[in-house]
């Protein structure tokens, strides 16, 4: 029997639950039968987290082998396969960005030394909260045991917003539209491109009016747009995007797919950046999709995001070492 060792953060906030569900009803890591799922969150919440507990046992899934609820960092990503960063801390109201950044820097360096400290370099870490792309950019400097290329952010939600959107623009299924790009940073400055998009192997063609003025900002405010008329921030849609890109990077992909990744001066985007770029995935890794002609207005927008990027790193240069 093949079982693997998954960990989630912030595993009593509503994007976990929602996640914990989805991916024991089925598990989107290839050869695996069963997991042990250990859930990490702080003191304050564990009463909660007994409560998921028993939600979770009482669902009798034959894809569970252990599960296990704790506070302890240490014991909750030790010999960890798989670990799922949603825990971050929230932005309140008043709340400068930069103070956001600062104090999720602290959280997510503490984190990342004990991931150095008690994981092997085969264990995988998804960051998605957030700002993801910066708090996986602090984990990656403080992970030197753990390859770069092991450690990704969420961008999929993005990637699903934008093929939501366009498919109802032209009237198309979902899953027909294949080549979608978002380049940058998870943010209203990341940049869904669809100059290589592709509808059935064939070439999507939309008035650039369109693009511009209304698919672009769409899919960039998205996130705002559902707190504005929900009263709360994405959490089924988040959860779905994580079990998507669990699934690609355990299985691979046949179609290009956007992740965070460290940048290494590809399209002139500086090095050193946790920056969505697209890639081709197998099971074995990523590439990135190279010599893509860029329109000047699209690269005028990736260059917004890496500015925003650069000014994040900078805001946290005390947490790389």
């Amino acid at each position: 029997m093949n079982i693997k060792n998954i960990c989630i953060t912030g595993a009593a906030g509503n994007i976990s639950y929602s996640l914990i569900f989805r991916l024991l009803s089925k598990l989107p890591f290839k050869n695996t039968d069963k997991i042990n799922l250990t859930l990490l969150d702080i003191s304050q919440s564990q009463k909660s987290l007994i409560g998921l507990r028993y939600e979770i046992e009482d669902c009798a899934f034959s894809t569970l082998n252990s599960i296990n609820v704790t506070d302890n960092v240490e014991n909750a990503f030790q010999e960890s396969d798989y670990i799922i960063m949603v825990g971050a801390k929230p932005r309140s109201k008043g709340m400068e960005r930069s103070d956001l950044i600062l104090d999720n820097a602290n959280i997510f360096k503490s984190q990342a030394l004990i991931i150095d400290r008690v994981c092997s370099p085969s264990t995988k870490v998804i960051v998605v909260g957030n700002p993801a792309n910066t708090n996986a950019l602090i984990l990656n400097y403080n992970t030197p045991s753990i390859p770069n290329e092991n450690i990704t952010s969420l961008m999929k939600l993005d990637q699903n917003r934008a093929k939501s959107i366009l498919a109802e623009k032209i009237n198309e299924h979902v899953e027909d539209i294949q080549q979608m790009i978002i380049w940058g940073n998870h943010s209203t400055t990341q940049v869904p491109d669809l100059s290589n998009c592709l509808l059935n192997a064939e070439q999507i063609n939309v008035d650039d009016t369109w693009i511009q003025n209304i698919f672009i900002p769409k899919v960039q405010k998205r996130g705002g747009e559902i707190i504005e008329y929900r009263g709360l921030s994405s959490a089924a849609s988040a959860a779905s995007a994580i079990y998507d890109h669990i699934n690609i990077i355990d299985n691979g992909s046949n179609s290009w797919e956007s992740l965070g990744i460290m940048t290494s001066g590809e399209y002139d985007i500086e090095s050193g950046l946790m920056f969505s770029l697209p890639l081709n995935v197998t099971s074995e890794g990523y590439q990135v999709i190279k010599d893509l002609k860029i329109d000047t207005y699209i690269e005028t927008l990736i260059k917004l995001s890496e500015k925003e990027l650069l000014k994040e790193r900078d805001i946290v240069k005390s947490y790389l070492p």
